[in-house]
């Protein structure tokens, strides 16, 4: 078999399994599915499935990949509302927390319970059989989506704000850490019910505390020139 050949052979069994999964996470949730139920919903043995997916947490970063598709295609839309780079960047957060939010459990799982593998070539992988899913969209709306971490999407990003006079080249990994851990640490604590948020208040307060730590880095001169305020919906 040619390598080509092979390689549409595979994509057309992932997309059986990961429709297979997709559909079951809707009808039982996330945390309720097995290897053999996506294994008899797609019409094939388990070990079958174990030819293509190293195990179900595998297969599930997957499936649930396909849930994100609203925010990839909302993110270029929240990013045209910035007139610089940081306020682009700040409306980028705020779509991201808008739809993390939404679906925390899935969320959760893609960015932040262990993987068991490189979460960067899983998604290199996702895009290369899913390209589709990445058409007509900007080359820096690409570069975000291409990188599973989301402190190194900041970082690559937020590298043209040290050229328009906002940060300085040390800056940039530390809001890039910061602001991920700002919305691990909120999301993790109301996935778990630490708090009594509301959605909408711990998409608020989410959005208060990365605006004011990105801010509070910014020269106070240059402060005046970004715009944003997080407006609910």
């Amino acid at each position: 078999m040619s390598e080509k050949r092979k390689e549409l052979q595979t994509a057309r069994m992932w997309r059986y399994f990961l429709d297979a999964a997709s559909e079951l996470i809707k009808e039982k949730g996330l945390n309720s599915i097995t290897i053999r139920e996506i294994a008899d919903r797609a019409g094939y043995t388990s070990s079958t499935v174990y030819n293509y997916f190293k195990d179900l947490s595998h297969l599930k970063f997957f499936a649930v990949m396909r849930f994100t598709n609203d925010y990839v295609q909302a993110l270029p839309q929240y990013m045209e509302k910035g007139t610089n780079t940081v306020e682009k960047w700040l409306y980028s957060w705020e779509c991201f927390c808008l739809y993390s939010f939404q679906n925390p459990d899935i969320y959760s799982l893609l960015y932040i319970e262990k993987l068991g593998m490189k979460p960067d070539e899983v998604v290199q992988h996702y895009y290369k059989i899913y390209e589709n899913d990445l058409v007509g969209l900007s080359d820096d709306v690409q570069d975000i989506l291409r990188h599973h971490s989301i402190s190194k999407r900041s970082a690559i990003y937020i590298q043209t704000a040290i050229e328009e006079g906002f940060m300085n080249e040390e800056d940039v990994e530390y809001l890039a850490d910061t602001t991920m851990l700002i919305w691990n640490a909120m999301i993790t604590n109301y996935l778990n019910m630490r708090n009594d948020y509301s959605e909408e208040e711990a998409i608020e307060r989410t959005m208060d505390y990365i605006t004011k730590t990105i801010m509070n880095t910014i020269p106070p001169h240059k402060r005046s020139d970004v715009h944003y305020t997080y407006k609910s919906k």
